[in-house]
């Protein structure tokens, strides 16, 4: 009798003894015999145990079920590291049933001559049985752990090595199957549970230029914002601006003097940072300008109708700056200002004060955290007056309560974190932000610096605005096109487009190839290099791909998805192999990505897959010519292994924001 049916046998006798008792409590009780309170209580107890053994070996059988239940055959590009874990740890759990939480630990291999992957399982196993009274060694453990891993489609073959070191060998058939379904049904992201998120992201203030400080906020948030839609979620793209406050007042009193008919006719406001210094310059030595300033605030904040329009007209200038960048960096977002928050930010208030969370504190009202830890927040201001605290927790409230949002990603600079952590932490207070139903992230960034080291400003020391950066940019980036002689076979039209994909490509490149975390010198030089882990390899080695496709003709374009369905891999030669690996390797990177937010994988993962894709070109023919240059053969397998590799760069660089062109 195999160990399920023995404790199958257990239950059923337990659950038997275990009824039989029941009865007898149940007699005692409408007997009510002062002699047997003892026998009843005694009866209690062993039965409590029995239901206690039962509970736990259904839990045992529980487990072994789920242990022996094995993965079912994967289909299309699946993630290896996860299911490869997976079938670990069901060995390990088979070979071992009385150790639990075991490690898994498995490598991707950086020599393909002894395997693909490496699971290191048997060391820190091997310990653990050793303080449990088993006396064995890791060779020993590793054998017995690969015994129990189930046969599959996706492994070739599983070997030990050395002291206990599991060698996993992918199977060939896999990858060609796999690598055909990219083919035929497109990139797909791995399986998960869908989810509703809010990404707050850009936040430039209004009557402001956007300048280089909000550069990496953009382009940070609008890629996690790709990359979670990959995943299928529900993304509300956030765009926070600064549309409220003190400021305001100012800028309606300077419009008032400055465009006095501005009711019936639009002011020509085109240089709207200029329309802010003089403002400025007149609150800061005008006291009567100031007052007139603070009286215009209140009338704002009542709504008087001819204050808000002359607010909306302010609101829709720096909106049409705002989208001149966002339009040329290809960024979607949904303005959601602060003076949206206003009503809630009223409602936070009394509600926190009637739940007593509120605590006087010189004059303002603070709260504190959990534990009271850090700093606490400033919900209303000496006088009365609101704060970007309470704006914050208004607005962390509406997302959870009113968006339904389970995922919330605020991208701002590291300056930032501990404001955040604390409004997290205020909103776990009142139970707002459950950590079982609510996922909440600070994607936190370093600064942009300049080649000297220090914060980028321009000589003077003014910080540089965002749209004359990406002018500099299309510049630089016509003239490397030009010194490459690309303007001589390129048309005016591809010329353009050719600038645009380098220009703007290589400022979010230069930026998300780096860990966000840290600073990064900005510098055109480098980011226009074409050699390295730039976007401008990258684009030209894309480009250099799908020429070979196209090489081959228009008709045998249109059939390579018909070709894919025959299954025509090969992968024989070793650099067809290395370059198929790297491809399946996709479903693993994108949801790393998407678990710690951070891109600069995705970048290495698209600059890994060029290079090994130069050493595959370089080494296998994909269409072979005469000497009068008329194709005399096309390796139908290699060129489909090409263009798989495109197709899985072009979901990289969607998702990175660059746009690949056909010539460049």
């Amino acid at each position: 009798m195999n160990t399920f049916n023995e404790e199958s046998t257990v239950i059923n006798d337990l659950e038997l003894r275990s009824n039989h008792l029941q009865l007898s409590i149940d007699q005692i009780k409408t007997e009510s015999i002062f002699e047997q309170d003892f026998e009843l209580s005694r009866m209690l107890t062993e039965n409590s145990k029995l239901k206690h053994r039962l509970r736990i070996l259904r839990e045992a059988i529980s487990k072994e079920s789920d242990v022996s239940k094995e993965e079912p055959e994967p289909n299309g590009l699946i993630n290896l590291m996860e299911y490869l874990k997976t079938k670990l740890k069901k060995a390990i759990q088979k070979a071992y049933p009385n150790l639990h939480d075991a490690p898994v630990v498995l490598t991707v291999s950086t020599n393909s001559k002894f395997n693909d992957y490496q699971c290191n399982s048997a060391m820190p196993v091997s310990k653990l049985l050793k303080e449990n009274g088993v006396n064995t060694n890791p060779r020993a453990v590793g054998t017995e752990i690969a015994k129990y891993v189930n046969p599959c489609s996706v492994v070739e073959k599983i070997d030990v090595a050395g002291a206990g070191f599991i060698n996993i060998h992918l199977s060939r058939q896999y990858a060609k199957k796999a690598l055909a379904d990219v083919l035929v049904n497109g990139v797909t992201a791995p399986k998960c549970e869908k989810k509703r998120v809010v990404v707050d992201f850009s936040s430039p203030n209004i009557a402001k230029e956007m300048h280089v400080g909000h550069l990496r906020s953009t382009i940070i948030g609008e890629s996690i914002s790709r990359l979670l839609e990959f995943f299928d979620h529900d993304v509300i793209r956030l765009n926070h601006v600064g549309d409220w406050g003190t400021q305001f007042g100012m800028l309606i009193v300077h419009l008032q003097d400055t465009f006095p008919n501005y009711l019936i006719q639009s002011p020509p406001i085109e240089d709207l940072q200029a329309f802010y210094k003089a403002s400025k310059i007149r609150f800061d030595e005008d006291e009567q300008f100031k007052k007139r300033s603070y009286d215009a605030v209140v009338q704002l904040q009542g709504h008087h109708p001819d204050y808000i329009k002359a607010w909306n007209m302010i609101c829709d200038v720096s909106r049409s700056e705002f989208k001149k960048i966002y339009d040329r960096l290809d960024i979607s977002l949904k303005e959601r200002g602060e003076s949206f928050y206003q009503k809630h930010m009223e409602r936070l208030v009394k509600e926190l004060k009637e739940n007593e969370y509120l605590e006087e504190d010189d004059g303002r009202m603070i709260m504190w955290g959990l534990n009271r830890e850090g700093i606490p927040l400033t919900i209303v201001k000496t006088g009365g007056g609101f704060t970007y605290d309470t704006s914050d927790m208004a607005a962390i409230k509406q997302r959870i309560e009113e968006e339904k949002a389970d995922w919330i990603i605020y991208v701002t600079d590291n300056g930032q974190a501990t404001h955040f952590h604390t409004i997290f932490s205020c909103a776990s207070r009142i139970n707002l932000l459950q950590p079982e139903k609510h996922r909440v992230d600070h994607v936190g960034f370093g600064l942009v610096l300049g080649e000297d080291g220090k914060k980028f400003k321009t000589r003077s020391g003014d910080t540089i605005k965002l749209i004359e950066l990406l002018d500099e940019g299309l510049k630089r980036s016509m003239d490397k096109l030009k010194e490459k002689g690309r303007d001589k076979v390129l048309n005016a039209a591809e010329l353009k487009e050719a600038q645009e994909s380098v220009a703007y490509g290589c400022i979010k490149y230069a930026d998300l190839s780096k860990n966000r975390t840290c600073d990064y010198v900005f510098s055109f030089d480098r980011m226009l290099e074409d050699k390295g882990n730039t976007a401008v390899y990258l684009l030209y080695a894309y480009t250099r791909i799908k020429s070979i496709a196209r090489n081959c003709g228009t008709e045998y374009v249109k059939k390579i998805r018909e070709l894919a369905k025959t299954n025509l891999f090969a992968l024989e030669h070793e650099k067809e192999y290395k370059l198929a690996k790297v491809l399946l390797k996709f479903p693993y990177v994108i949801t790393e990505c998407c678990s710690d937010l951070l891109l600069h994988r995705l970048c290495d993962y698209v600059y890994e897959i060029c290079t090994c894709f130069s050493e595959f070109y370089d080494n296998c023919y994909c269409i072979e010519k005469d000497k009068e240059g008329k194709i005399i053969k096309i390796n139908d397998e290699r060129v489909l292994l090409s263009e798989a590799a495109a197709l899985i760069m072009e979901k990289c660089f969607y998702i990175l924001g660059l746009k690949p062109i056909g010539k460049i």
